[in-house]
């Protein structure tokens, strides 16, 4: 979808279109009421600032659609192709490195009681499996704020794949 496309869809079109790259819906709202939008460059930056801060509240809801790292998400919908594409690109892995995977997420998990997140595109399982292992010395608070972090990341990404379509 083009930007002037966006910018010119009915406000439930819009909200639609880009409720796939993170479903907190004041941050949905926040985006789509700001339009227009002169380039994307404008739209991505009126997310970020939606996007400071995200509520705990507005964190464990938008985790409610994440899978874990290393397991498919559930769904046919447009959030569940973007997650798995983005999972895709982790490669290739080892029978001990998902091993480890797992085991962190489960840790990750009873320390924390949420899912574990974190930006997978761009990245591969090794630099995500150490990731998981530094965030799990983090406490409660700090851990927060790097979840919020990564869902911003996820989201601009996923916003810049559908407004860059043509």
């Amino acid at each position: 979808m083009r930007i002037e496309t966006f910018n010119a869809a009915p406000r439930d079109a819009a909200i639609a279109a880009i409720k796939p790259c993170l479903d907190i819906p004041r941050w949905i709202e926040d985006i789509v009421d700001a339009r227009p939008y002169a380039e994307i460059d404008a739209m991505l930056q009126r997310a970020h600032i939606a996007a400071e801060p995200f509520t705990q509240t507005e964190i464990d809801g938008a985790l409610a659609h994440h899978p874990r790292i290393g397991e498919r998400a559930r769904g046919s919908g447009a959030e569940a192709r973007f997650s798995t594409a983005e999972q895709t690109g982790l490669g290739a892995s080892s029978h001990d490195i998902e091993r480890a995977l797992h085991q962190g997420n489960l840790d990750y998990e009873h320390k924390f009681g949420r899912v574990f997140l974190i930006r997978a595109a761009g990245r591969d399982r090794v630099e995500i499996l150490a990731e998981l292992r530094r965030r799990m010395d983090n406490d409660v608070t700090t851990e927060l704020r790097e979840i919020a972090v990564q869902l911003r990341e996820i989201a601009l990404g996923r916003l810049r794949a559908i407004i860059g379509e043509s």
